[in-house]
């Protein structure tokens, strides 16, 4: 079995492996592995070119189209329309590997051992990273060892703290955060082990499809849950509907923005609904655009919040509270309650002390 390496994690080990070390993230569909990539390499101002290898028919797509060189009379292949004529290192993202056609793993084990095609060498400092899907539901290509052994291999699986950080950067409707902050077990898995090919079971992309249709709906009508139940499925889809019918959450944003709008409720909240609070909050403060602008009043509002869950009732709220402070989730977040309120960090050392 492949070590598991959430994003975080992935990052890190990236930041390790040299250039000419080829790396391979296993996991399922629609878990941001290309959205990853592209996002910490073009951070690094690093090109990513990426090749879907199951839809390829052609090896020409990666090597290029033969030519005649009319001087000397052999055939040369002309260079494909992505490859660096700059001269700059590259990322090529390989993505499923394991459905690629025969000819076209022929291709990549040159690739991938000599950093070459048809003769021409990539850049040096240029990467190669693969994924691939694991599974039984999936229709895969059988990979020749000699072509896995050229590969540091790794199963990836973001966490679901990771996806919501995601989810509130991309504004996923907040009814879903809320749910798959309480229910994490169903963010890409419903216990299904039976049923046909064509049965539909979430996933971390099915849900932001499902927050593109509702986000403007106030209210779910029937054929909004219908319209659900074929994008997640029958069971994540009943689940998610009386969650949302049956609860009445806060959202961390919420709470910081308009703490005297919302204090009256926060105090009724029950343990584990502060709990997904602060969770919330922590998200908040991690991606919220309006954190900078609101910066006074966030820190006024967070002051109070932690005032309130320090009472002897809420201690377990504020150990939580704590415990998501002294994680490595939340950078960002630490470091806005570490500079607007010092103060806290004190609270909070005497409190762990104190344990």
């Amino acid at each position: 079995m492949n070590i598991t390496v959430s994003a975080r994690e992935l990052e890190k080990i990236l930041d390790a492996t040299p250039p000419e070390q080829n790396v391979m993230l296993v996991g399922r569909h629609g878990t941001g592995k290309s959205e990853i990539l592209l996002k910490y390499y073009s951070s690094r101002g690093q090109k990513v070119v990426s090749f879907f290898l199951g839809q390829m028919s052609d090896p020409g797509d990666l090597i290029g189209l033969p030519h005649k060189n009319e001087i000397s009379g052999k055939t040369e292949f002309l260079p494909p329309y992505w490859f660096p004529t700059d001269g700059e290192p590259i990322v090529l993202f390989l993505d499923e590997l394991n459905r690629a056609r025969p000819e076209i793993l022929q291709t990549v084990m040159d690739l991938t051992l000599n950093r070459t095609l048809a003769g021409r060498k990539l850049p040096a400092g240029s990467r190669i990273i693969s994924a691939v899907n694991d599974g039984e539901e999936y229709q895969l290509t059988d990979l020749d060892p000699a072509l896995v052994s050229r590969f540091n291999i790794y199963r990836f699986r973001p966490t679901a703290a990771e996806w919501l950080i995601w989810a509130e950067e991309k504004g996923v409707d907040r009814r879903i955060i809320a749910f798959i902050s309480k229910e994490q077990n169903w963010l890409d898995d419903d216990g299904s082990e039976d049923g046909t090919d064509l049965d539909r079971h979430p996933d971390r992309r099915s849900w932001k499809r499902v927050s593109d249709i509702i986000s403007s709906r106030p209210e779910l009508s029937d054929i909004d849950k219908k319209l659900i139940a074929g994008i997640v499925g029958t069971k994540a889809a009943a689940k998610f509907i009386y969650f949302v019918t049956s609860e009445n959450t806060l959202t961390g944003g919420e709470v910081l923005l308009q703490w005297e709008k919302y204090r009256a409720k926060v105090q009724k909240l029950q343990l584990h609904e502060l709990s997904m609070l602060n969770e919330s909050m922590f998200r908040f403060l991690e991606t919220g655009d309006e954190v900078d602008e609101n910066k006074d009043v966030i820190s006024s509002a967070l002051e109070s919040y932690l005032k309130h869950l320090a009472s002897n009732r809420k201690n377990e709220a504020y150990a939580h509270w704590v415990s998501l402070f002294g994680s490595s989730d939340y950078p960002h977040a630490v470091l806005f309650i570490m500079t607007q309120k010092p103060a806290l960090y004190k609270d909070i050392a005497k409190f762990v002390k104190n344990l």
